[in-house]
């Protein structure tokens, strides 16, 4: 049904680069490809070489780099009158818009994306777009909104027997199920999404289903050592291929396991890296998560509560701010738990009953 996994963010003369490429060596092989069509005066493979330059910064974590790659491969595009390359590029600057917390240039940029894929031609960037605007609205907790769209793009993939984009979608509906409390559903999904990824040498799609099916086993299940498993198994993929931002939402999940199974040590330490690893690449949305499992991991080895509150308070509005409605109430949950007027001699919070089940995503 499925054929192997491909990337159309690689193109022009860097077709050969398989979807499991590292990260460094896409970014070596597009720069000096990038180089030699401008030598040339050949925007349209400008315009494509430079897209796989920003696509490889962006999951480098390089922020800036990745911003200015987009923007030069979106005016060769121009340039070169290529519509469809023109979408693709800014196909990529929302999708680093969504990666940094912009989520209205995020919107903006992948609608337009969309619209010119169309007029293009170019389905694939086309549901490339609408697949970043999807993801845009569920990152953010409005899930009602974008459910119906998500369940468009499986089906869009499934009858095309796209591999990559199958994967996404599955795993962008399972976490909808799992944010909203179906466990099983969601876990159903993550292990097809894993099934589509291995059988068609999807390595990416594959690490991020591992993740997803190893936070369902921990919060469902209490099997912290499976899915402590299940994410040393992705953990080895993201390294071979220098996924920065896939690595550190690996080691935010660790925390998240650790901290369910009252290891509050261990999973302060894996926050602390997470948060390092966020912070060094821009990645406010993981930065937020990362803050909210420290402070969590803090107030149960006893530190004073109204730090933890000030704290609480604080990251309360940096995600009003950004608009992460969703983590937003991950927060209000920890303040109820963590700040409100408790028996003295449990000031931590110990003991609270359901304490251990407030995930943190």
């Amino acid at each position: 049904m499925y054929g192997k996994a491909f990337a159309p963010e690689y193109q022009g003369a860097l077709t050969t680069l398989s979807v499991n490429s590292s990260l460094t060596d896409v970014l070596a092989a597009g720069t000096e490809q990038l180089q030699a069509a401008e030598r040339a005066g050949q925007h349209d493979e400008a315009a494509r070489s430079g897209l796989a330059v920003a696509e490889a910064h962006r999951r480098l974590g390089q922020v800036g780099d990745a911003d200015r790659a987009w923007k030069a491969s979106y005016h060769a595009a121009r340039e070169a009158g290529d519509t469809a390359a023109m979408a693709w590029a800014l196909w990529s600057g929302g999708t680093l818009a969504r990666q940094r917390g912009a989520f209205p240039l995020a919107r903006r940029l992948l609608q337009l994306a969309a619209d010119l894929g169309e007029r293009g031609g170019d389905i694939v960037v086309r549901g490339y777009s609408l697949a970043g605007l999807a993801e845009t609205g569920r990152i953010q907790g409005d899930y009602e909104a974008v459910h119906r769209l998500h369940e468009q793009l499986l089906a869009e993939a499934r009858r095309r027997g796209e591999a990559r984009h199958t994967v996404w979608a599955l795993e962008g509906i399972a976490q909808i199920h799992r944010n909203t409390g179906s466990y099983d559903t969601a876990y159903a999904l993550f292990e097809e999404a894993a099934e589509i990824a291995a059988r068609a040498d999807d390595r990416r799609g594959h690490a991020w289903a591992l993740r997803g099916l190893a936070d369902i086993v921990s919060v469902r299940d209490g099997d912290a050592e499976r899915a402590l498993a299940l994410l040393s198994e992705a953990e080895a993929t993201c390294r071979a291929m220098k996924l920065s931002s896939a690595l550190a939402y690996n080691h935010k999940m660790r925390g998240n396991v650790l901290y369910r199974a009252g290891r509050y040590a261990e999973a302060r330490d894996l926050y602390e890296q997470a948060l390092a690893e966020f912070r060094a690449m821009s990645e406010p949305r993981g930065e937020a998560l990362s803050r909210l499992g420290l402070a969590k991991s803090r107030a149960r080895l006893g530190r004073d509560r109204a730090e933890t509150a000030a704290e609480l308070a604080e990251l309360a509005g940096v995600l009003e701010r950004i608009g992460l409605r969703h983590a937003r109430e991950m927060v209000a949950r920890a303040q109820e738990e963590f700040c409100a007027v408790e028996d003295a001699e449990n000031p931590a919070g110990h003991g609270v009953v359901g304490a251990g089940a407030v995930a943190v995503r």
